[in-house]
């Protein structure tokens, strides 16, 4: 494509709210976190999954039950935080968030939910969709 050479009206939409595909036999609660398999497609968010989330649920979502997309969206949300020595404390607010189930997160894994901005008594808030960048020691 050559550059511009007048105004352009180019189609937009808004940033934070996505769709994606159902996976096959998928169940996507909502309010819980949703990654996209290799195909695109959506599923629950699980701690083993090597992509990270794509979104947070504003429906429930069930394939079985005749649904097609898994509506959600993109920005800051309170998850739970994970026990023991997993959980996330004050020191990693700036770093990344990582996956235990669709609702719960931790400061290790290999799904990273987002960038953690603040965590209270209640849990983890977390920006969905942007990973922290990295930072040198």
């Amino acid at each position: 494509m050559a550059a511009l050479t007048q105004d352009r009206n180019t189609p937009r939409r808004i940033g934070y709210s996505v769709a994606a595909p159902l996976a096959a036999g998928a169940v996507i609660y909502t309010g819980g976190m949703f990654t996209l398999d290799a195909a695109g497609n959506a599923k629950a968010s699980v701690a083993a999954d090597k992509k990270p989330v794509h979104a947070v649920a504003t429906v429930r979502a069930v394939q079985a039950e005749g649904a097609e997309l898994a509506h959600g969206e993109r920005t800051v949300f309170r998850l739970d935080n994970a026990e023991g020595a997993a959980a996330i404390t004050r020191a990693q607010i700036g770093s990344n968030a990582f996956v235990v189930d669709d609702q719960t997160v931790g400061k290790t894994g290999t799904s990273i939910a987002g960038e953690i901005l603040d965590v209270d008594d209640a849990g983890v808030w977390v920006d969905i969709g942007k990973a922290a960048a990295p930072t040198s020691a």
